[in-house]
């Protein structure tokens, strides 16, 4: 379908957001919520609404549909997550608009599409997706329990792929982990590739993964200084799968770093994990799995 065909469209793919480790502020992005529910496209046309999952699925919300029914526009397409609160009642928020009256909107910036969004008046169980504003939105979406933020770049037009304007920001956990290796790096990276990470089950040393992002280019210079110092010929990882069979070094594991991630993996490895910073005040034996 294309975003300009004047006909009222049966369908959108919806506009996805990648996942990312960075965390950022700028003036250039919005940071909205991250609801913890089911991505659902509305679609009114006329007296018919009909709802749909991000794969095409119906959905059946009557409260949600008849809310969208008696909106003052004769055909319009919403975009936005259907969440629930702590009674059980299902709320939609909804955070974009892609067609209204007769035509398509997604080939505007989203900055455009939000002031024509805010022209509705939106009544529960229909919501507006406030713009977050803090500093540092990624954190107050896990102190508020959040499942995470979203940021947007203002400029973006909607896309009907997985897109870099739009970045999904999870809430994290974080772990102490040891170094136990590295790989080489690649391309125009200098330092090294990913640290090669583990933690201390008794007496075994456990791998947990690779760390490949977190790190700026005095970092990378500075740790590749301090682990050739430790280059050891076995690995020091006694239990564990994965390891790297090419361009990698073991060191001994004798340095502590702080690592976010989202969560570990059925094969206990670290999930889009990042470094977060060196321990010094933490000796290497302490470190432990502390989340499962």
């Amino acid at each position: 379908m294309s975003p300009e065909t004047p006909s009222f469209p049966e369908w959108v793919v919806p506009m996805a957001a990648t996942l990312t480790e960075e965390r950022f502020k700028s003036p250039e992005w919005i940071f909205e919520r991250k609801f913890d529910g089911i991505r659902m496209l509305a679609f009114k046309n006329g007296e018919d609404v009909k709802l749909y999952s991000r794969n095409r699925l119906l959905q059946h919300y009557p409260a949600v549909a008849q809310a969208i029914a008696d909106l003052p526009a004769h055909d319009v397409i919403f975009d936005g997550e259907a969440a629930w609160d702590a009674g059980s009642k299902v709320g939609y928020h909804v955070f974009d608009i892609l067609w209204l009256d007769g035509r398509s909107v997604m080939s505007l910036p989203l900055e455009e599409r939000r002031a024509l969004l805010k022209k509705f008046s939106l009544r529960p169980p229909l919501a507006h997706v406030s713009e977050v504003k803090d500093d540092r939105p990624w954190e107050r979406a896990c102190n508020e329990g959040w499942e995470g933020v979203i940021a947007k770049r203002r400029t973006s037009l909607y896309e009907h792929r997985r897109s870099p304007n739009w970045l999904k920001m999870k809430c994290e956990a974080t772990q102490e982990l040891v170094v136990g290796g590295f790989t080489d790096p690649q391309g125009s990276r200098v330092g090294l590739g990913a640290l090669l990470v583990g933690y201390f089950d008794h007496d075994d040393f456990v791998f947990a993964g690779k760390v490949g992002t977190g790190f700026d280019t005095q970092l990378l210079t500075d740790l590749r200084s301090r682990l050739d110092q430790l280059e050891i010929p076995k690995p020091p990882f006694t239990k564990g799968k994965g390891l790297p069979r090419v361009r990698f070094h073991w060191v001994k594991p004798e340095i502590v770093v702080q690592v976010a991630f989202i969560e570990w993996t059925a094969h206990r490895k670290l999930r889009h994990s990042r470094l977060v910073g060196i321990r010094n005040d933490k000796s290497p034996r302490e470190v432990v799995r502390e989340t499962w």
